[in-house]
């Protein structure tokens, strides 16, 4: 989707936990009810309650609660509900919100779940048993109830709703329109600064590559403004031909405007009538006997092709849609979703969302896209690979939403129902990909529990590490892994805050670590996080497995933090590296137990260092945000020897202190009253290694 700005100005003459009740919109009606358990998906028909089957022994399936006292909080709630559109919630004795569903009749909805001798599935029994209160919100149309109901499925996480885990904001490229020698560079978030965007692109790196793509075919600049208006001769871009340098006047107003303009229809979609203009100026050029010039415009036609190239299927007679294909296999779902804009294909990407085994494609895919676009704008097109039961009520939201109209369809014949199977086959196979990685995740899980002797299952592993630079900048992390891998939305960084410690006290680092994180494990929970993590589904909050990168000292020192905190059910391991620091020669400490050395070609051993690994890479990247932060605020005074006068000169060289920090010890001799000694000083100041 491309978005317009205002005009460029003309030259100067030389610039979801889940939430609680609280967090929820005004409620019209808030019922008390009786003790029970969830069930469903989102967006159910009126005149039936559309959940997935549950176990077949509905006697431990309500074991939370019961049902008459179900029933009887669900009769209540009936008795006052309103008979327009409206948002329900169903929540347990300690507020969870169990399940989110909307109807256009609520009453009607409600009154489906309360009959006593109804033939319900067990699972939906479950839910029934485990209501204690039913909270409604009306709303005006059966549209704002969807659009609502996927904004608290989102923010609240119900159980028994399919969830969408991973919604990260998708990139775009802006040409900006707010500088005269416009800027183009990769951009997430609200699309409040003047220029056009261009997207949404699958990932950051199909941006990546389209912008370098871009540069090479287009030469326009992506150096920051502060950055242009400092330039005194052109940077290396220009050298390598990918900028045509508008900071220093290599190339005039008019020229640089015409290679904003080329690159504008390019991603517009006008790529044919911009290839064509290119090789009729390359063909002009070599008759010309101009071979230089026809050198450069046939460069520029490459790399025009190779972005193509890159694309993949870029279809000849859709301009605009979004195409999503399902695939279920082994207990899991796969979505995966394929960006067309103006006739190119800008990525594609695969989603897992969290549903019961039981949900069939179609109700897995009708609720996923409903929280989808709960914050994106949708094209003017929406392809599926299975018809959904709202297909026109969603239609209905998304073009109430988006301001213009939205058409939802499955394709049967012709180049869209191509699209849907080129979609479907990337379904199966990022499906296949996950479900090798979860069998091998869990074999790797019970051969640690084997090797190591541990009395447990492991579902969750923390593993901690700190960094310092002579205990400047310290900063702890912690990085979860379990049966699905790594668990980023778990990972955790700790600014170490304790002022009475040493600089590079390593144990003093790992206590204030260990004790804010285990402290407010130990807190009792409030509110709707009272159960958070005790569903047999859900991901736990305690650790099973506790891993460290130290000896036996640092276990030691671990142990006791444990000890005084009261922890005796968490296991506990130190990986000391090998000698020289070698992978493969690691030493694993455990209390009580001998040192333990595996074979270096071990899977366990390999799966332990990733571990390690893995959190080495987020406390280093951590502590370089933190370290960076500070020498933004201080600048370069921190620098021994480096006073006003050498600041203002590699400031005038570089332009911003980002150059300076990627600059090399020769490039930094370079600068007027900078000597050797001075610049290997500033070189090693931004490069010093963090322990």
């Amino acid at each position: 989707m491309v978005h317009d700005s205002p005009e460029r100005p003309t030259p100067p003459a030389r610039k979801a936990r889940r939430g609680s009740k609280s967090d929820l919109p005004q409620d019209d009606f808030a019922l008390d009810t009786g003790d029970v358990d969830p069930a469903s998906t989102a967006g159910d028909e009126d005149d039936e309650v559309r959940l997935p089957d549950a176990p077949d022994d509905a006697t431990d399936a309500i074991a939370e609660g019961t049902l008459a006292t179900g029933h009887a909080a669900i009769e209540n709630a009936v008795r006052l509900a309103p008979t327009s559109p409206g948002v329900y919630r169903m929540l347990n004795a300690v507020n969870d919100v169990l399940y989110v569903g909307k109807a256009k009749n609520v009453r009607k909805r409600l009154s489906s779940y309360a009959r006593a001798n109804a033939p319900l599935p067990a699972r939906i029994l479950r839910m029934i048993a485990a209501t204690t209160q039913v909270e409604i919100v009306s709303t005006t149309t059966e549209t704002e109830a969807l659009l609502l109901e996927a904004n608290l499925i989102k923010q609240l996480r119900p159980r028994f709703n399919v969830q969408l885990r991973d919604d990260k904001s998708f990139p775009y490229i802006l040409i900006t329109g707010d500088h005269w020698a416009p800027q183009i560079l990769k951009h997430r978030g609200a699309q409040s600064r003047p220029g056009r965007y261009f997207g949404p692109f699958a990932n950051a790196g199909a941006v990546n590559r389209t912008i370098t793509a871009l540069q090479r075919a287009f030469l326009i600049r992506s150096c920051t403004d502060g950055f242009f208006e400092s330039r005194t001769r052109p940077c290396l871009l220009y050298q390598i031909k990918r900028c045509a340098g508008p900071c220093t006047r290599e190339i005039d107003f008019p020229g640089y405007s015409e290679l904003v303009r080329e690159a504008t229809e390019f991603l517009s979609g006008r790529s044919h009538a911009v290839k064509e203009l290119l090789a009729a100026e390359m063909e002009k050029a070599s008759g010309e006997l101009e071979f230089e010039s026809a050198a450069l415009y046939r460069d520029r036609l490459a790399a025009l092709s190779a972005i193509q190239s890159q694309q993949g299927i870029n279809p000849r007679t859709v301009e605009e849609a979004d195409v999503f294909a399902i695939h279920q296999e082994g207990g899991y779902s796969c979505v995966e979703v394929f960006f067309f804009r103006t006739g190119q294909n800008w990525g594609n990407r695969a989603y897992f969302p969290k549903a019961e085994k039981t949900f069939t494609p179609e109700e897995v895919l009708s609720s996923f896209l409903a929280q989808f676009y709960d914050d994106k704008p949708p094209p003017k097109l929406i392809l599926l690979s299975h018809e959904i039961e709202e297909s026109m009520l969603l239609a209905d939201a998304l073009s109430v939403k988006a301001g213009y109209k939205v058409e939802v369809s499955v394709p049967k014949r012709g180049e869209k129902k191509e699209l849907i199977g080129h979609a479907l086959t990337n379904a199966r196979e990022a499906l296949g990909r996950k479900l090798a990685d979860t069998a091998t995740q869990n074999r790797l899980l019970e051969s640690m529990v084997t090797t190591l002797g541990l009395s447990n299952t492991l579902k969750r592993i923390e593993v901690y590490d700190n960094s310092h630079i002579q205990g400047t900048n310290a900063v702890g992390a912690m990085i979860v892994a379990g049966p699905d891998g790594f668990m980023k939305n778990q990972y955790r960084k700790f600014n170490i805050k304790s002022e009475g410690l040493t600089p590079g006290d390593d144990y003093g680092m790992m206590r204030e670590v260990l004790e804010r994180r285990f402290k407010r494990l130990l807190k009792p929970p409030e509110g709707d996080a009272a159960k958070q993590g005790t569903d047999d589904d859900a991901f736990p909050q305690w650790p099973d497995l506790v891993i460290i990168d130290g000896g036996r000292g640092q276990l030691n020192a671990v142990r006791e933090i444990f000890q005084n905190l009261g922890l005796t059910q968490v296991a506990l391991m130190a990986v000391a590296k090998g000698p020289d620091r070698d992978a493969g020669r690691e030493t694993l400490f455990m209390p009580d137990r001998e040192a333990i050395k595996l074979e270096p070609r071990d899977p366990v051993l390999y799966f332990i260092q990733r571990l390690r690994d893995e959190a080495h890479r987020f406390v280093i990247g951590s502590h370089r945000k933190l370290r960076k932060k500070d020498i933004r605020e201080a600048g370069l005074q921190e620098i021994p020897g480096i006073g006003p006068s050498r600041k203002r000169a590699l400031l005038h060289h570089f332009g911003t202190l980002k150059e300076i920090e990627r600059a090399s010890i020769a490039d930094l001799g370079k600068v007027p009253g900078v000597s050797a000694e001075s610049a290997r000083k500033i070189f090693e100041f931004f490069h010093a290694q963090p322990g």
